[in-house]
């Protein structure tokens, strides 16, 4: 093997050329590009051309340039380097000639480019890239005046609360308020505001977002395609250390397929601008700093609304792999006293590779500061804690909803006894308005309501009763494993088709439970489904051991004669599949 020479010919971003690298986005420093070795096409990883070294904020890997082209190409370090050389640089013949490797050769199946294929010239060009000049970042504290200030000057779009305060998001006007959410400024207001803030004795320089124009006019990095609601991250001793954008139109790049949804998230930053300061990745904490519990979790308007919904403390990252800024806030929750850390990423963390990555990083950063940690699993329904907080609120609204079927529907659908017919006919007794007659109030039909006056309840049930059937069910669910992601838990059935299924894999599965409702005794399998899916999504029946029924699940109904099964592929999708139940795991 070749020795290393003193200084390389080539750069890193030279690899990233040779390599084919997408290129997403530039900083002054550094470029964003698709990471070769997690497969994510959202460019998260960076290249720092100025170290010449590179970091997957998605998958964790790094390294430095020949690791880069190495660990693409499966190669040693000393072997990419020659490889490098030879494909980039015309003058590295005779060095490499004597190395003993003879220049003419390449090694097999590297996939590397043969050699002459460029120019010294262009090999350079990004060596030769300009330097954005980058302000030295302002102190906390210096942060925390400047954007306190601006968010004092800056007003929240009605549409913009009204998605706060949507169910989506479930926020209401005191908390939007008291949370400090507001509305990006138009861009032609930046200036203006930055002059603003200078006059009020503000420093802008060093501070994210903040960087001077062409004409040397301090501004702000906010544009019409950025547009969005800033949310705040706050640290420990409660600053404010940087801005979140949640943007009204996520970013894509022009030739993303239709399926990728693009960012929605995005830093406010100013990296890129001439005397400009870059946001880093702060973790914000919303909460009791004291607390003896802290919640960790992805995204920080997901820990803002966590924190509304149940009063307890939470720490935000920006990803769910984005672990490293946690060291620091956790060696100080540890000397102020916590105790345990809750692991509540995404429930994708039981199908994605690297959710569980990151929370296995969470486990290992909260020992190595002797606090305890634990995962926290909720109902797989809602992906996200604060959306199941949320499911929890609305499952009381669907048992106010439940309350205004007629006595027959709730009859017929096993949800009350015949008794119940005496608790209806007073409650009609009373209504403010005598709008509706008593038949048409408990849902019988004239002859149902004659015999039930005439003969009482027995005799209504003679009649209701060949009106509906008993119907008997049993619940497969996958058998999770903290180790090992399963690629289609928790989704549909195209991402079982994808992980190379065509049904579901009964082996991966175990009975979870079996129970029985009542049905109208026409109902057909889809609508019994989709109400069997109302009634399990939050708790299943008693005496079943498993989750609330959520997708991947897999339903049989016993017909008597034949059972079918279903793939659960929503709360109003079922796809009928074969399914083995022998292999199942027994309860």
């Amino acid at each position: 093997m070749g020795s290393y020479p003193d200084e390389f010919p080539f750069g890193i971003m030279e690899v990233v050329n040779l390599l084919n690298l997408r290129i997403r986005r530039q900083q002054a420093n550094s470029v964003y590009v698709d990471c070769p070795f997690c497969g994510d096409r959202r460019g998260k990883m960076n290249v720092n051309f100025q170290k010449n070294v590179w970091r997957c904020n998605y998958c964790g890997k790094y390294g430095g340039m020949l690791a880069l082209y190495a660990e693409f190409n499966h190669t040693t370090t000393s072997d990419a380097y020659w490889e490098i050389a030879e494909a980039l640089c015309d003058n590295i013949q005779e060095e490499h000639a004597r190395s003993g490797n003879g220049a003419h050769q390449q090694p097999a199946s590297t996939g590397s480019p043969p050699l002459g294929t460029r120019t010294a010239a262009a090999a350079h060009s990004f060596s030769e890239r300009e330097m954005v000049p980058q302000s030295d970042k302002a102190s906390p504290a210096e942060i925390h005046q400047t954007l306190s200030l601006l968010l004092s000057q800056l007003s929240l779009r009605p549409a913009h609360r009204e998605h706060l305060r949507s169910p989506k998001r479930g926020l209401s006007d005191k908390q939007i308020d008291a949370l400090g959410f507001k509305s990006t400024p138009p861009p032609f207001l930046c200036r203006s505001i930055t002059d603003r803030l200078i006059r009020q004795g503000c420093k802008v320089q060093g501070v994210p977002g903040f960087y001077r124009d062409d004409n040397g006019h301090w501004t702000m990095a906010f544009y019409k395609k950025t547009a969005g609601i800033l949310i705040p991250a706050i640290g420990f001793d409660g600053r404010i250390q940087g801005f979140q954008i949640m943007l009204d139109v996520p970013l894509k790049n022009k030739d993303d397929p239709p399926e990728k949804t693009g960012a929605k998230y995005i830093w406010f930053s100013s990296s890129s601008k001439r005397d400009g300061a870059g946001s880093g990745s702060p973790v914000h904490l919303v909460g009791d700093p004291s607390a003896r519990v802290v919640y960790v979790i992805e995204g920080l308007l997901k820990a803002d609304i966590s924190h509304c919904l149940t009063g307890r403390t939470f720490a935000a990252i920006a990803g769910a792999n984005n672990t490293g800024p946690l060291d620091a806030l956790f060696a100080i929750l540890a000397q102020n006293g916590t105790e345990e850390i809750i692991e509540a990423h995404d429930m994708d963390k039981y199908n994605n590779n690297m959710t569980m990555a990151g929370a296995s990083k969470i486990y290992l950063t909260a020992r190595k500061h002797g606090m305890n940690c634990r995962r926290l699993t909720w109902n797989p329904n809602y992906k996200g804690f604060d959306d199941w907080q949320l499911a929890l609120r609305r499952e009381n609204q669907r048992q106010r909803e439940i309350e205004k079927l007629s006595f027959k529907e709730q009859y017929l659908c096993g949800l009350c006894e015949l008794a119940h017919i005496e608790d209806c006919t007073e409650q009609w007794q009373h209504r403010a308005e005598q709008n509706v007659s008593l038949t048409e109030y408990l849902g019988l039909t004239q002859e149902e309501h004659e015999i039930f006056l005439r003969c009482g309840r027995d005799a209504l049930a003679g009649l209701l009763e060949p009106q509906r059937r008993k119907q008997r069910f049993v619940l497969y669910q996958l058998q999770l494993d903290e180790q090992k992601a399963i690629p289609f838990a928790f989704k549909d059935i195209t991402a079982l088709e994808d992980a190379g299924y065509e049904q579901p894999p009964a082996a991966l599965y175990y009975v979870a439970g079996a129970g029985e409702i009542y049905c109208p005794a026409g109902q057909a399998d889809d609508a019994l489904l989709k109400r069997l899916f109302a009634d399990c999504r939050e708790h299943l029946p008693e005496g079943c051991r498993g989750r609330p029924m959520t997708l991947s699940d897999v339903v049989e109904l016993d017909h008597g004669a034949r059972r079918d099964y279903y793939y659960v592929n929503g709360q109003e999708q079922f796809k009928r599949v074969k399914f083995s139940p022998m292999l199942a795991k027994k309860a």
